[in-house]
């Protein structure tokens, strides 16, 4: 169906169909929305013949049929991260009745221990007993050696617990934080694989960036069939240990034997590995920015994250900005700077991005989404880009609202 130029598609996960009413279902994931050619890439030809007769009865107004039920907890190691933990806080938080909302437990010497819970301000204290060097030794000792970068994991997991040392390098406290696949998160994006286009994720520690990464790896090698590596630094995507946790499904992964070594991992991975698709958490260099840079050049898919909350953190970020094609000075003429009513002496961006796509996890389950080249371009003259929102309502329904001024968008 064609109105003007707007076009409309949608793009199936998983489809089941049966005979009678089933035919009206939507059995898996479905994801639909409008497609403006002026600002947005058309639906890939060969998505187009997943329209079915009960899709045509379907609104262009970008509505996906998710359900609660979609994003799912892998809850069955979590014990595995208790073990660690002093005997009482062990007992108290398996029984505990918000478990599954458990992100984190901090122990801190000399302080009483405390759970923190998503949904929650503010953490829960476990106990009225201060936490001891007995019981800082014993989660050392359980979980192993730790990383440069105070970082370490529990085999076969997705948790990760990071230490705080004193100056005479002893630990002094642990953040021990929950690791999770969850599966579902993936239609929120869905239709954007289907281009393979680079897309960066901004967001605040905590917003879900890396299980998003995580699922992502999953879903591109195991149902679109790509070639994918994931560069994993701290062993926060595919887990601790030598073989990966089976939530990154049949993609492969690269350990990094310390942080600084990243962007050589990264490299490495193109020139021996023949990916199409590379996974990177938490680029925070120079090195790592040109990396990508390198890696986009080869034609080759990045699905990047990067700590910020908005575009303009990128763009005032010297280390990071080449990620969005890096910011230059320009000093106009007389006559071209009347007609853009505007000063002689202007930013501008100096080269195509690096990543087509980038989205702003404001929240769980909020994000915007930019064309980065146009967004860029419109922040730097001053004005008001136009992002597609993409969000989940009460329901656990993702809607997006296709075309909508950045400067009016909030949770």
């Amino acid at each position: 169906m064609l109105n003007g130029n707007i076009k409309w598609g949608v793009t199936v996960s998983n489809l089941t169909r049966k005979r009678g009413k089933a035919d009206k279902a939507v059995m898996g994931m479905v994801v639909a929305r409008c497609w403006c050619s002026s600002s947005w890439l058309p639906l890939p030809w060969n998505m187009k013949a997943a329209a079915t007769p009960w899709s045509l009865k379907l609104k262009c107004e970008a509505i996906s049929e998710s359900s609660c039920s979609l994003l799912h907890n892998n809850e069955d190691d979590l014990e595995a991260l208790l073990q660690i933990l002093p005997s009482d806080l062990h007992h108290n938080l398996l029984n505990e009745s918000n478990r599954p909302q458990l992100v984190e437990v901090i122990l801190d010497l000399g302080r009483v221990p405390e759970a923190r819970y998503r949904g929650k301000h503010g953490g829960h204290y476990l106990r009225n007993s201060e936490v001891t060097v007995k019981e800082l030794e014993y989660a050392e000792q359980a979980v192993g050696e730790f990383g440069k970068d105070n970082r370490a994991g529990i085999e076969g997991t997705l948790h990760r617990i990071s230490a705080i040392r004193s100056r005479n390098g002893g630990i002094v406290g642990l953040t021990c934080r929950v690791g999770r696949a969850i599966t579902g998160q993936i239609d929120m994006l869905y239709d954007l694989l289907q281009y393979g286009k680079s897309i960066l994720f901004l967001g605040r520690p905590g917003v879900g960036k890396t299980t998003v990464m995580r699922e992502i790896a999953r879903v591109l090698s195991d149902e679109l069939h790509k070639r994918v590596v994931i560069v994993d630094t701290s062993n926060e995507i595919g887990g601790d240990g030598n073989i990966p946790h089976a939530a990154i499904g049949g993609a492969r992964r690269m350990q990094v034997p310390e942080p600084s070594m990243q962007h050589r991992v990264m490299i490495e991975a193109v020139e021996n590995h023949m990916p199409e698709v590379i996974v990177v958490d938490e680029i925070g260099t120079e090195a790592e920015a040109h990396a990508c840079r390198s890696i986009a050049e080869r034609g080759i898919m990045l699905i990047g994250t990067a700590h910020g909350q908005k575009l303009e953190n990128i763009i005032k970020n010297p280390t990071l900005s080449d990620l969005i094609g890096g910011i230059e000075t320009v000093t106009l003429g007389d006559a071209e700077a009347r007609a853009r009513n505007c000063q002689k002496t202007i930013l501008e961006r100096k080269a195509p991005p690096t990543f087509d796509f980038l989205i702003e996890m404001r929240d769980r389950h909020y994000w915007l989404t930019h064309r980065t080249d146009k967004s860029v371009d419109m922040l730097l003259r001053g004005k008001s880009p136009q992002v597609e929102v993409r969000k989940r309502d009460e329901k656990c329904k993702v809607a997006i609202e296709k075309s909508k001024a950045y400067d009016k968008c909030q949770i």
